[in-house]
């Protein structure tokens, strides 16, 4: 988890990837216990023991921080199926195999966590994703980046959603093939 800390963060100062590990570790253990919309920024700080002051050097709000923690494990899930991007058509069908695994993880455990919209957690994670991806190629003339990446992190999400739902579903990796021939032609039709 540090070297995904790293990776999200930027950083290797031992002092800020401690501080924020502290925080994430927090807030799981106070999703156990209570609602998110419950749960206070102070209340994620004295149970980190650390102040109010240095949660906010590091998380704008508790949605951010929310935010950072599902990216994260999004990544770590990703790392632990030894999943690569090797191209850009590699690089979404491992996304979508990582949204298929977070539902299943996420959705199946006990805690409150799994009664967060999972929306709000995983769609900005996976936006973000597609964005660095539109930098990287580019796209279209005339097609907005941001609104292609939200648009294809939606449809994957809805289709992963709509998959974990399913009784009798069909393997995670089946689906993620399947995401993969929808949203590639979204994605990549607007693409240069």
């Amino acid at each position: 988890m540090a070297q995904l800390l790293q990776a999200e963060t930027g950083t290797t100062d031992p002092r800020i990837l401690r501080s924020r590990r502290m925080l994430m570790d927090s807030l799981v253990r106070l999703l156990k216990k209570k609602e998110f919309d419950d749960i206070s920024v102070q209340e994620i700080a004295d149970d980190a023991t650390l102040n109010r002051a240095t949660f906010y050097l590091h998380y704008p709000d508790k949605n951010a921080l929310l935010q950072a923690m599902t990216g994260a494990r999004f990544r770590d899930l990703i790392e632990r199926r030894s999943i690569t991007f090797t191209d850009c058509h590699g690089a979404l069908r491992a996304i979508a195999l990582g949204v298929c695994d977070y539902l299943a993880e996420n959705t199946g455990c006990p805690s409150q966590l799994a009664r967060i919209p999972l929306e709000v957690s995983i769609i900005p994670v996976v936006e973000g994703m597609f964005k660095e991806g539109l930098a990287l190629h580019g796209t279209a003339p005339g097609v907005d980046a941001a609104l292609l990446a939200t648009t294809a992190a939606w449809a994957v999400f809805g289709a992963a959603r709509s998959w974990f739902q399913t009784p009798n579903r069909i393997p995670a990796e089946e689906m993620a093939a399947k995401i993969e021939t929808m949203v590639s032609t979204v994605l990549f039709g607007a693409s240069r």
